[in-house]
């Protein structure tokens, strides 16, 4: 399984936020500088973050986005899906819309691709925007 650029994006737009979610809303100029991504390109990414209600947007001088909720109860796993859909490796693992297979009876390696599936849930559903500022903090001594 591989993570999209608009996936990748995604988490470093959501870490931004997070970083500066105390100066309350960052235009996306500001972000776009900070990461070295398009702003055409992250507006495309916080469109659907907006519509996934993971961010809320504000027009006018002071405008721009800020985070829906606070660090510590949005997880990567919530980010990654609203950009990538089910984190499952092979269509028939998903857990929305699993697609049917006809081998589905005698298949042994779904439960390969369902243990998979679960870790990599497990991983994303665990690790929040908090403990990203965290280990960005520990990783580098500058913000």
């Amino acid at each position: 399984m591989k993570i999209s650029t608009k996936g990748r994006y995604a988490l470093r737009l959501m870490l931004d936020l997070a970083n500066n979610h105390q100066y309350g809303y960052t235009p996306v100029k500001e972000i776009s500088l900070r990461q070295d991504i398009s702003d055409k390109y992250l507006e495309q990414i916080i469109s659907r973050l907006s519509k996934a209600g993971l961010v809320v947007s504000a027009r006018g001088a002071q405008g721009g986005y800020k985070l829906a909720k606070e660090p510590e109860t949005c997880t990567v796993g919530e980010i990654l899906r609203v950009l990538e859909g089910d984190l499952a490796p092979v269509a028939c693992a998903a857990s929305v819309h699993p697609v049917s297979c006809p081998r589905v009876d005698d298949c042994v390696t779904t439960e390969v691709w369902r243990r998979i599936g679960n870790a990599i849930n497990g991983v994303v559903d665990n690790i929040t925007l908090a403990d990203l500022m965290q280990w960005q903090d520990e990783k580098c001594c500058c913000k």
